[in-house]
């Protein structure tokens, strides 16, 4: 067995929210976490709030083997996932395979794309996104962070600590 878990946070090239990565990224990382930020292309990525990240790989070459946790990120510029290939591909391989799978904002929405949520319970911002996520037959509950079985869905960057520390009590 390893002893190191590893985490890939899927951010959007711009737009992606700063609290939502940032908080969540070093929520991770102190609990011993290894994590690596995966975009449409390497390279900085801005957040909405001004933040810089920088994308060590493309979400092409993500190996979701090589990861315990997949994240997506929200913000805006997440929008971009919801019926992109790659993503949904990435979600559905994550949660056939047992892995913890997390989105926080309106990225819960790339689950429910995904077909992951059918008949779970989620959470994601408000307004038309529980329209989104109900049409792909999640059941929401409007809660800051929810967890059904290794399914972590948060509502916002003011949910951002807690939702990083559910996933790293679900990794340990």
């Amino acid at each position: 067995m390893k002893n190191w878990m590893k985490a890939l946070l899927i951010i959007a090239p711009k737009d992606f929210r700063d609290e939502e990565l940032f908080h969540t990224k070093e929520v991770l990382e102190k609990s011993g976490i290894v994590t690596k930020i995966a975009s449409t292309k390497k390279g900085e990525a801005k957040g909405m709030l001004g933040g810089k990240a920088t994308a060590e790989l493309t979400i092409e070459e993500v190996k979701v083997e090589d990861y315990d946790a997949v994240i997506f990120v929200g913000g805006s510029g997440s929008s971009i996932y919801f019926s992109n290939k790659h993503a949904l591909s990435i979600a559905k391989e994550a949660f056939s395979a047992g892995k913890v799978v997390g989105a926080i904002c309106i990225a819960p929405v790339i689950l429910a794309n995904a077909g992951i949520l059918k008949g779970r319970r989620a959470t994601v911002w408000d307004g038309d996104f529980v329209k989104m996520l109900e049409a792909g037959g999640a059941k929401y509950t409007g809660k800051n962070v929810e967890v059904d079985g290794k399914i972590v869905t948060a509502n916002g960057p003011h949910a951002a600590r807690e939702f990083g520390k559910k996933i790293a009590e679900l990794l340990r």
